[in-house]
């Protein structure tokens, strides 16, 4: 898999190496996984794990780090992929906080969105999100995901089921 450069980030594949104690702080800080399908209580064993099986099923995945200071800030990726039918399902955990805003995730999502359309070819890019993340949906929407259906009150979240909008991009 290749190493990514943006104007400010590199993104390299997410292998074991980047298993740190700021990553277990982030998938264990509930502001930063409040969105995802990442469970609080993870140990820095679990972390170790998850990181090796990224790199033995090779997953699509990168870590998205400041190319000036190296600092990992996040994580993208696009999995699965459907190498028939030409999609990829993507994702992205924004983990440093202290990068919230920046236009960090956007950067690194376009770089993300150019490598799956010109190098592997693909021809949609999909993704999942719950309605009431209204920060996720601006970005998908200035990214280009348009809105192809609802599954409605499909998502526990705070306690009530919520709609979660399945939104494609098409090369």
């Amino acid at each position: 898999m290749d190493v990514l450069e943006t104007e400010r980030l590199k993104l390299q594949p997410l292998n074991s190496s980047f298993c740190s104690k700021e990553y277990l702080e982030w998938i264990n800080d509930e502001e930063v996984i409040r969105y995802l399908e990442t469970e609080k209580g993870s140990s820095i064993n679990d972390l170790k794990k998850y990181l090796e099986s990224i790199e033995k099923n090779k997953i699509s995945a990168w870590a998205i780090a400041i190319r000036d200071t190296n600092k990992h800030i996040g994580n993208i990726k696009i999995d699965p992929i459907d190498y028939k039918h030409k999609y990829g399902e993507y994702g992205i955990m924004m983990g440093d906080k202290d990068s919230w805003g920046n236009g960090y995730a956007k950067e690194a999502s376009n770089g993300i969105i150019s490598y799956c359309f010109e190098k592997l070819n693909l021809r949609k890019i999909t993704l999942g999100v719950l309605s009431v993340n209204s920060r996720a949906l601006n970005l998908y929407e200035s990214l280009g995901f348009e809105t192809e259906g609802i599954l409605k009150k499909h998502k526990l979240f705070d306690g009530f089921f919520v709609d979660e909008v399945r939104m494609a991009l098409f090369k």
